[in-house]
């Protein structure tokens, strides 16, 4: 991850989105941009009085977190970027103009500064952004030395495409990664995801990377049961494809994708797939 995108708006939740960042970069050595959009409804919700002088105050205010980030990172480029748009769309469109990109975002806000990232625009970007998401969910305060990952197999060949950020995030910070199959009440599944764990752990072997894998047969909900496992092994990671085999495509961009967000104790990296870009373009 060279360039490190955080989207801030001062909110407690990108306050702590911007400490993964940090800890992202310290591990990687990827520079941090911290990104502020100046939205229209910035405008309706920020006191008249100081309308004319809000770039002031957020360049000040991104100034103070610079410091902590310097403070706490000492040898990563830190840079902070005031845009001015749609919060998805800007955010989107600064990520794609850099290099081997990363986007970090929190998930909710509330009002005046805070209101950057609340709901949909979260969404927005992991639905849009052709680079990956790391998505923190409010309250999210788990240990940001990544230690265990997360990577689900199922069905779909885009499924593959999560491992090459898994070794990235696992070479980094030197993290076992957990490949889970997901097999579906299908008969003819449980074959092709043995194939597709076989591919998944050829590719940690040729990486030296440390590893352990699992199947299990989803009878209910599929969040939900993902999440549990999760839980169970004490992940801070979990990586999915934002665009899978279409059983599954409601559960990474649907309505259970919110369901995951919300109930998920851990980080959520959204991989975009490349096979769907290089397709629309």
């Amino acid at each position: 991850m060279k360039n490190i995108i955080v989207g801030i708006d001062f909110s407690p939740n990108s306050i702590n989105a911007l400490k993964h960042a940090v800890a992202i970069s310290l591990k990687s050595g990827g520079a941090l941009h911290l990104v502020w959009v100046k939205s229209p409804s910035t405008k309706r919700i920020i006191d008249t009085d100081i309308k004319e002088n809000i770039s002031q105050i957020v360049q000040t205010k991104l100034s103070e977190l610079l410091k902590d980030c310097k403070a706490e990172a000492p040898k990563s480029e830190a840079r902070s970027v005031i845009l001015e748009g749609k919060p998805a769309n800007e955010m989107i469109k600064y990520a794609s103009n850099l290099t081997d990109s990363l986007i970090v975002i929190g998930t909710h806000g509330a009002s005046g500064f805070e209101e950057m990232f609340v709901g949909s625009n979260a969404f927005k970007i992991v639905s849009m952004s052709p680079v990956p998401v790391m998505v923190l969910r409010e309250g999210i305060q788990i240990n940001r030395d990544l230690t265990q990952i997360l990577v689900p197999i199922d069905t779909s060949f885009e499924t593959l495409q999560k491992m090459k950020y898994a070794i990235k995030f696992a070479k980094a910070f030197s993290a076992k990664i957990l490949l889970l199959g997901v097999i579906s009440e299908q008969p003819e599944t449980k074959h092709i995801v043995s194939v597709q764990l076989g591919h998944a752990m050829r590719m940690l072997e040729q990486a030296n990377i440390r590893h352990d894998w699992t199947s299990i047969e989803i009878k209910g909900n599929i969040s939900k049961e993902v999440v549990d496992f999760a839980k169970k092994l004490d992940v801070n990671l979990m990586i999915i494809m934002r665009e899978e085999e279409q059983e599954f495509s409601d559960f990474w961009l649907g309505t259970t994708t919110r369901q995951i967000l919300n109930s998920t104790p851990m980080p959520l990296l959204i991989i975009p797939n490349i096979t769907h870009f290089a397709i629309t373009r």
